[in-house]
C-alpha cells in the first residue's frame, strides 16, 4: 500500500533543503546585485528582488504541487508532456516576443514566459520514457538514433529561436545515454571533435614556412594528420581493415578542420565568433567581446579571500558587469563573498548533484533512473558552463545559474525538473523490481 498520509511522505529532506539554500543564496545575491537605495526593501516588488521573490513563493507552490500527484503520472504522460512543451516552442517561433536577439519569449505586458526552458525536463522525461522500455536496448542502432531525435528536435527549435546557449545544454543528455550503456568512444569521439575544432581555431590565423613553402595552419594541420595516418597504417599494416577505419578518421578531421571557417562564418553570429576568439586569446577585446567577462574577473578577484561584504561590492554596486543578476550572477556572489562564500556555493551545488546522483542509482525504477541521471546533468551544464563564463573559461552563452539567478523561467523550469524526481524517489518503495 502506499503512505498516502500526507504529501511529504519519503521525501528526500537533504535535497529539499539543498534546493531551498540555493534559491534563499539566490534571492539575497539579486538583491545585492540590483540593490537600489530608494528601494531597499529586500520585499519591493518593482525592484528585480522583489519580483524574485514571488518567482520564488510561485516556485515553492509548484514543488509542492508535484509532490500531490501520483508518482506513476510523469512516466504514463511522458510523452503527452513533451509534445505539448514541443508545441510552445513551435508556438513561440510563430508568436513569440524577441528579447535580446532571441525570439524564444511569450510576453503579456510586463510577463515574459520562456517556453525552452521547460523544454529541458520534458526531454528529459520522454527520454526516460523511451529508454526505460522493454527491450529497449542502448547497444542498437535503432534505440541510438531514437534517443537522438527526441533530444534534437527541442534542440533545434530552440536554435531556430536564436538561443544557442540554451541549445548547447540539450549536449548534457549524451552522460544519460553514456550512462544507459553508449559506447565511451563515442564520448572520446566528441572530445576528439571538440579539440580538434579548437586546434584549427587557433592554427587558422597563422601561415607557416617550410623550405620557402607558405602553408595555412589548415594546410599543415591536415599535413600532421596524413604524416600521423599513414604512421599509424605502416605499423599496423597485418592487421587487416584497419586502415580503412585510420582513413575514415582522417576524411572526417579533414572536414571537420575545414568547417570551422564555415561554422565561424555561416552558423555563429558575429558576437558569438568574438567571444570564442576573445576566449582562446586569439583577439584582444576588452570594451567589446571580452568586456563582460574581464569586469567578472575585476569582481571576483577584488573580493580576495573573505570578500568585501554584502552591499559593499564595488563592482556589484557601480554596474560595471552587465547581467549582473542574471548571468553573471556569480561574480557578485565572488566580489561580496570571496573566495570563501564562492567555495561554499561550489561545494553546496556538488553536494547536490552527488547527492541526485546517488538517489538516482537507489531507485528501482528504471525510468526513474534514468530521469535522475538527466537532472543531474542539465543542472551540472548550467553550474559548470555559468561559473566558467564568469572566470573566462568558457564562452559567454548565456545560460543561467541553476536556483541563483533571476527570472522566473528558469527558477520554475528547475524547480520542475528537481522535484518530479524527488517524487519519483519518494514512491522508490512502491516500485516492484
Amino acid at each position: 500500500m502506499r503512505d498516502q498520509r500526507y504529501i511529504f511522505a519519503n521525501v528526500d529532506s537533504i535535497t529539499v533543503i539543498l534546493y531551498l539554500i540555493l534559491v534563499f543564496i539566490g534571492w539575497i545575491s539579486i538583491y545585492a546585485a540590483v540593490y537600489n537605495e530608494d528601494h531597499h526593501s529586500i520585499f519591493d516588488i518593482t525592484q528585480r528582488y522583489g519580483m524574485q521573490l514571488l518567482w520564488i513563493g510561485a516556485a515553492i507552490v509548484i514543488a509542492v504541487i508535484i509532490l500531490m500527484f501520483d508518482g506513476q503520472f510523469f512516466p504514463t504522460f511522458a510523452y503527452p508532456i513533451f509534445i505539448l512543451v514541443v508545441l510552445t516552442l513551435i508556438g513561440v517561433l510563430l508568436f513569440g516576443a524577441e528579447i535580446k536577439g532571441s525570439k524564444s519569449w511569450f510576453k503579456i505586458g510586463s510577463f515574459a514566459l520562456q517556453p525552452s526552458e521547460f523544454g529541458k525536463f520534458a526531454t528529459a522525461l520522454a527520454l526516460a520514457k523511451y529508454l526505460s522500455g522493454l527491450n529497449i536496448k542502448m547497444k542498437d542502432l535503432k534505440t541510438k538514433i531514437i534517443a537522438s531525435i527526441i533530444i534534437f528536435i527541442p534542440a533545434a527549435l530552440v536554435l531556430l529561436q536564436n538561443d544557442t546557449g540554451s541549445t548547447l545544454v540539450y549536449s548534457a543528455f549524451v552522460f544519460v545515454l553514456y550512462r544507459e550503456g553508449l559506447s565511451g568512444n563515442i564520448l572520446l569521439l566528441g572530445l576528439y571533435v571538440a579539440f580538434l575544432f579548437v586546434i584549427s581555431l587557433l592554427m587558422r590565423i597563422n601561415t607557416f614556412n617550410f623550405f620557402d613553402v607558405k602553408l595555412s595552419g589548415d594546410q599543415l594541420l591536415i599535413l600532421i594528420l596524413a604524416a600521423i595516418s599513414s604512421l599509424i597504417i605502416y605499423s599496423t599494416r597485418r592487421i587487416k581493415k584497419l586502415w580503412i577505419v585510420v582513413v575514415g578518421a582522417f576524411i572526417l578531421s579533414a572536414a571537420i578542420i575545414y568547417s570551422v571557417d564555415y561554422v565561424f562564418e555561416k552558423v555563429l553570429e558575429d558576437h558569438q565568433s568574438k567571444r570564442i576568439n576573445v576566449l582562446l586569446g586569439i583577439e584582444s577585446d576588452p570594451k567589446g567581446a571580452g568586456y563582460n567577462v574581464n569586469q567578472s574577473l575585476i569582481a571576483i578577484g577584488s573580493g580576495g579571500f573573505f570578500g568585501k561584504g554584502f552591499l559593499d561590492g564595488t563592482q556589484t554596486k557601480f554596474d560595471f558587469v552587465p547581467e549582473q543578476s542574471t548571468d553573471f550572477i556569480f561574480c557578485t556572489i565572488g566580489e561580496e563573498w570571496g573566495f570563501l562564500g564562492s567555495f561554499v556555493l561550489i561545494c553546496l551545488y556538488l553536494g547536490l548533484f552527488l547527492r541526485i546522483i546517488y538517489l538516482a542509482e537507489r531507485q528501482r525504477s528504471i525510468f526513474s533512473r534514468i530521469y535522475g541521471y538527466a537532472v543531474a546533468s542539465i543542472l551540472f551544464f548550467h553550474f559548470l558552463v555559468n561559473i566558467g563564463m564568469a572566470i573566462g573559461l568558457a564562452p559567454v552563452i548565456g545560460i543561467p545559474l541553476p536556483f541563483i539567478s533571476y527570472g522566473g523561467s528558469s527558477l520554475w523550469s528547475f524547480t520542475i525538473l528537481l522535484f518530479i524526481f524527488i517524487k519519483l524517489d519518494a514512491e522508490r518503495i512502491n516500485v516492484l523490481r
